[in-house]
């Protein structure tokens, strides 16, 4: 059940954002804003930027996977500079994730979790809400904070980027005539 709530997600949302930086890097070349100007694009002043934002993403979900139990998790350390950065650590994450075993995350929904922020604050949990109330929430803030960076420096993203996985369950017929 965990894993089944956690990596799928993880993946979708991951293999999105790459999506949505691939439409972000061509918006830019037409409409000259250049790399440097997306990576230090925030929403305010005291937000991260889209750089950050992509780490933390791929972070999250590293982490998630790790405090469920998922052993051997690359170290993505640092904020990257340009798209090609962005997609390297998208690409190392989906790559450790694709090899996640589900036992080692289903083995005990009730088991504990904790763990300390770097700020000292420590948190005791299970690993169900664990998942629901932190793992997820964290993943989705910055996955949809990323998404509205882009979208703030003026690249035409919409729902379908953001969802894009969601087209191999879409009924065949039922799509809107473009």
């Amino acid at each position: 059940m965990l894993y089944a709530m956690t990596i799928p997600a993880y993946v979708n949302g991951l293999t999105a954002l790459s999506g949505q930086l691939d439409k972000a890097l061509a918006w830019g070349a037409d409409n000259n804003v250049d790399e440097l100007q997306f990576a230090a694009a925030r929403l305010a002043p005291d937000m991260f930027p889209l750089a950050s934002q992509v780490h933390f993403t791929c972070a999250q979900a590293l982490q998630g996977a790790t405090r469920l139990g998922a052993p051997g998790a690359p170290q993505i350390s640092e904020d990257a500079e340009d798209f090609a950065g962005f997609q390297a650590q998208i690409a190392e994450t989906l790559g450790w994730l694709d090899t996640v075993d589900a036992g080692a995350i289903d083995r005990d929904p009730d088991r504990p979790v904790d763990f300390t922020l770097p700020n000292g604050m420590a948190f005791d949990m299970t690993a169900v809400t664990y998942v629901r109330d932190w793992a997820q929430p964290q993943f989705y803030f910055h996955l949809v904070a990323a998404y509205a960076v882009m979208r703030h420096m003026g690249v035409p993203l919409g729902k379908p980027d953001y969802v894009s996985y969601m087209m191999a369950y879409l009924r065949p017929g039922t799509a809107p005539a473009a």
